[in-house]
């Protein structure tokens, strides 16, 4: 073998570990990920059974009632539809009706969906970018932080 074919395989070899590394990298990262629905685009998604999503919008006002223990169910409504959710845990400490929400998990068979985390902003001026957009884009928020006539 000459030192060129020596250079040609090294560099082959070299090439095809970078093309399977690249592409179990990517298969990894398209297993774990999560798509981000709104109440009104989930009915129109078709999920696979146990898939992981995010489901984020509004806390539906009268809709949180407190069970045994930590579970707590509500219902999150981007002003068009509305989705129950089941959730056991821990609340973050600013969860409250009316409040901008990500849960996090699974559609149930029977139309619940069951959440396993679940985010609510965290000052005055902030809410999720996915559900500020799509909530303006529907006309139901406007931005606290604009002042009269903006």
């Amino acid at each position: 073998m000459t030192r060129k074919q020596k250079r040609l395989s090294v560099i082959a070899g070299a090439l095809a570990f970078l093309g399977a590394a690249t592409a179990l990298t990517f298969y990894a990262l398209g297993q774990k990920a999560s798509f981000f629905y709104m109440p009104a685009e989930l009915q129109a998604a078709t999920l696979e059974p146990g898939q992981r999503i995010r489901l984020g919008g509004l806390v539906e006002e009268g809709t949180v009632k407190r069970g045994q223990g930590t579970e707590v169910s509500f219902a999150i409504t981007d002003k068009d539809k509305s989705v129950p959710v089941a959730y056991v845990g821990i609340l973050p400490d600013l969860f409250r009706e009316g409040q901008g929400v990500i849960a996090e998990g699974t559609m149930r068979a029977d139309g619940v969906f069951s959440a396993d985390s679940v985010l609510a902003k965290h000052d005055e001026n902030y809410m999720p970018k996915e559900v500020a957009d799509s909530l303006k884009a529907k006309g139901v928020w406007q931005d606290e932080t604009a002042g009269p006539g903006s």
